[in-house]
């Protein structure tokens, strides 16, 4: 039950969103961001391909925000190492492989770009 009311924030903020003019579909990434590339997310179950490209990134982004700067119950922050680490282990399940290849490639020092399927 308590999931359930927390599931409905994607689609809030998409509500929230969706009569603001922004030169791409943000209010459907908002929507769609926790759904997960082997298809077990929500709200709609959706699969790959079929996840809007911009909600791939928003997922990446929701995640890597999440594990570097919020406390949960059950653990700390995790550090920027840590959280490369996270990331690169959610490549093909929970986010696109090439969306995770292009953010670790970006250049941060403390993520070393090593192409996912290439090293652990």
């Amino acid at each position: 039950a308590e999931f359930d009311l927390v599931k409905t924030h994607a689609e809030r903020g998409a509500e929230s969103l969706k009569r603001i003019e922004f030169p791409w579909p943000v209010a459907e990434a908002v929507r769609q961001h926790h759904e997960r590339l082997d298809g077990s997310g929500y709200p709609r179950g959706l699969k790959g391909e079929y996840i809007p490209l911009a909600a791939r990134i928003f997922a990446l982004a929701d995640i890597w925000d999440a594990i570097l700067s919020t406390d949960r119950t059950y653990r700390g922050p995790l550090s920027r190492s840590q959280a490369c680490k996270h990331i690169r282990g959610l490549a093909g399940t929970h986010l696109d492989p090439k969306v995770v290849d292009t953010f670790l490639g970006m250049g941060d020092p403390v993520c070393p770009h090593t192409p996912i399927g290439t090293a652990s």
